[in-house]
């Protein structure tokens, strides 16, 4: 494999972290004393931005419903318990703010999380991580902004939970459930 070739699969396998992160992990912090409120039904473009630079890093659409949010809260939730040792919801006057610290595959990642927004046309989510324990044995610090806007219906080929990732490479979030058991202890 190229030289090249190798630190763009890097990025793009790191982007495809975070949003599975900004997906699954975002869910289950729905679940303490402050609640994040369930999206509006339908198709979902969310778009991720290093905020440093305000750089595109991907675009995804995800199809969902008031069923599939509520699902991923509570079917995702005990991953969250069983991976994060805090993860918790705050309403603030300008929105909601999140924190969590959760631990995979030997790597930490403390996360922080302001969220602004509607829910039901479009929402910002302001994220900054620190994560240790990496390969490199160096820390590293991410800032990221994602950007959330409601499309309209899903597409009639379309079933609540899917998520079409960059290149048309399809998930359904319902789906990574069963894929949880797979992830390292």
């Amino acid at each position: 494999m190229s030289k090249r070739v190798l630190p763009a699969i890097r990025s793009r396998a790191v982007w495809l972290i975070a949003g599975i992160t900004v997906a699954c992990v975002a869910a289950p912090l729905a679940a303490s004393a402050d609640e994040l409120p369930t999206r509006k039904p339908g198709l979902w473009e969310i778009r991720m931005l290093d905020s440093a630079t305000k750089a595109a890093g991907m675009t995804m659409q995800q199809c969902t419903d008031a069923a599939t949010d509520k699902d991923m809260t509570s079917n995702l939730s005990p991953m969250a318990k069983q991976s994060c040792s805090r993860h918790e919801v705050r309403k603030t006057a300008a929105g909601y703010m999140t924190d969590a610290v959760c631990t995979v595959n030997g790597m930490s990642m403390t996360s922080h999380s302001d969220v602004t927004g509607d829910f039901n046309s479009a929402y910002t989510v302001q994220v900054t991580s620190k994560t240790s324990g990496t390969p490199s044995g160096v820390p590293r610090e991410t800032t990221m902004t994602v950007e959330a806007k409601w499309l309209g219906p899903c597409k009639p080929d379309q079933k609540p939970g899917d998520i079409v990732m960059p290149g048309g490479f399809k998930i359904n979030i319902t789906d990574m459930q069963k894929l949880k058991g797979l992830l390292p202890k």
